[in-house]
């Protein structure tokens, strides 16, 4: 019988195997595809719940017992990552909801599998998982000043104030209360515990789902919108292949060691896409489309690159030999 440790460390396979069954279904048959939009909520919203519940919300005051650690995973995510992605988009067609989706999902650090890339990369993944609740809110807080700072009104025009709304509370702030609940009774009792338990299942055959429904359900109204797709797939690889010596600087910078560097080079480079889905969900069908897109698409090239990160970033990147020290 497969463990969840098991499933875990052989995610990235599961989502590879996943989008290429969905792209296949969505292009074959449409019609299926097409009846699939209904479960897009659904499965994100479940999916949601399973992450969330794995976040210990409840030890952000140990997270910040870390400063050092912490004030160089803010300054790569909320200063150069953002500066980056500025300067990348300059290469990108000047058409707002392919921005968008690329401001979306770019400037959001990840707070899920990101901690298992990281103990995959012999990182200190625990650095990461005490620090997720921060990261949570901090990107939920700045992402509209992002936004705002990036494309001014026409931020604004594509994003109505009443869907996003209603986004936000029924598939993030609704599962974010049952999982701070369940988390809450799990230290009081063993129901709780077990019910937390149980969730941990959730994140990576959800996450599947959630990928299957989206791409099987979407594929097939993009055929005009490939050519857009297709300019931000360069974006993303140098996204990624900048991103590690930022962090690797700033490590250095903050002498941190050796798998506090990995853990921040694993932050600085994962991006948030299905915590940004909602969003995307929630805009007008004619730009739906084409965001939601091109946030799995970033999915896609990200799980690519992480199969090369795990192997490059201990090896290479930042070896178990290396000093790291004050620049």
């Amino acid at each position: 019988m497969i463990t969840r440790e098991q499933l875990e460390n052989n995610q990235v396979w599961v989502y590879i195997a996943t989008l290429a069954l969905a792209a296949g279904v969505g292009l074959l048959w449409t019609d299926f595809g097409s009846n699939l939009v209904s479960w897009i909520s659904i499965s994100l919203g479940i999916l949601m719940y399973g992450m969330f519940s794995q976040i210990p919300f409840f030890r952000i005051k140990e997270a910040l017992s870390n400063r050092r650690f912490i004030y160089a995973l803010l300054t790569v995510n909320y200063l150069f990552i953002p500066i980056l992605v500025w300067i990348l988009t300059r290469f990108l067609p000047d058409h707002p909801p392919l921005l968008l989706g690329v401001f979306l999902v770019l400037l959001t650090p990840c707070i899920d599998y990101v901690i298992v890339f990281t103990q995959l990369g012999r990182g200190n993944e625990k650095l990461i998982l005490i620090a997720t609740p921060l990261l949570f809110v901090t990107q939920m807080l700045l992402l509209p000043v992002y936004l705002w700072l990036f494309m001014g009104e026409e931020a604004s025009k594509l994003v109505h104030f009443a869907p996003f709304f209603e986004s936000f509370f029924e598939l993030i702030a609704l599962p974010l209360a049952i999982a701070l609940l369940i988390q809450a009774v799990a230290k009081r009792g063993r129901l709780g515990a077990g019910l937390l338990e149980a969730s941990a299942w959730i994140p990576v055959p959800f996450m599947a789902i959630t990928l299957f429904v989206i791409v099987a359900s979407q594929i097939g109204k993009l055929s005009g919108s490939f050519e857009m797709i297709r300019s931000v797939i360069p974006i993303y690889i140098a996204f990624m292949a900048i991103t590690p010596f930022i962090s690797r600087f700033l490590a250095r910078w903050f002498k941190l060691d050796i798998g506090a560097g990995r853990a921040l080079i694993f932050s600085g480079a994962t991006r948030n896409s299905l915590v940004v889905l909602p969003f995307a969900l929630a805009l007008p069908a004619d730009t739906s489309s084409l965001v939601t897109a091109v946030i799995v698409t970033q999915t896609l090239v990200e799980i690519i690159g992480e199969l090369i990160y795990i192997r490059l970033v201990p090896k290479l990147i930042l070896r178990g030999d290396a000093m790291v020290s004050s620049v």
